[in-house]
C-alpha cells in the first residue's frame, strides 16, 4: 500500500471544476502538513497549495481565488477543490505530506492527470 494514494483526476472542459483527494496510508508516519504540486511538459514541477494540521492553508498565486485544500485529519485525507479550471491547469497533480519535524516533503503520490480543454 502506497503511503499516499490520489485519486479524482479526469478531463474537463474549461471553466469547469473538478476535485481531487488524497489519502494517507499507514505507511504515512505521524503526518503533518499536506499539500499538492503539479507538473506538465511546458513547465517545472510548481507547487499548487498546502494545509497544516490546524487547517492553515498556503495556495499559489496562480490559482488563489480558483481552488481551495481542505483537509479530514479523522481520515487522513486532502482534498483540492479545483474551480474555474483553465487549459494552463493541465498537468499531473501530485499530492505531498511530511513527517512532523521536516522541512521537505518526505512523501509522494504516483499522481494523478488533471487535463482541460479549450
Amino acid at each position: 500500500q502506497a503511503p499516499l494514494a490520489e485519486s479524482g483526476g479526469g478531463l474537463v472542459q474549461a471553466g469547469g471544476s473538478l476535485r481531487l483527494s488524497c489519502a494517507a496510508s499507514g505507511r504515512a508516519f505521524n503526518i503533518d502538513d499536506m499539500g499538492w504540486f503539479r507538473r506538465s511538459p511546458e513547465k517545472e514541477r510548481e507547487f499548487v497549495a498546502s494545509i497544516t494540521l490546524s487547517g492553515i492553508t498556503n495556495l499559489a498565486d496562480s490559482v488563489k481565488g480558483r481552488f481551495t485544500i481542505s483537509r479530514d485529519n479523522a481520515k487522513n485525507t486532502v482534498y483540492l477543490q479545483m474551480n474555474i479550471l483553465k487549459p494552463e491547469d493541465t498537468a499531473v497533480y501530485k499530492c505531498v505530506a511530511r513527517t512532523k519535524g521536516l522541512r521537505t516533503w518526505n512523501y509522494w503520490g504516483q499522481g494523478t492527470q488533471v487535463t482541460v480543454s479549450s
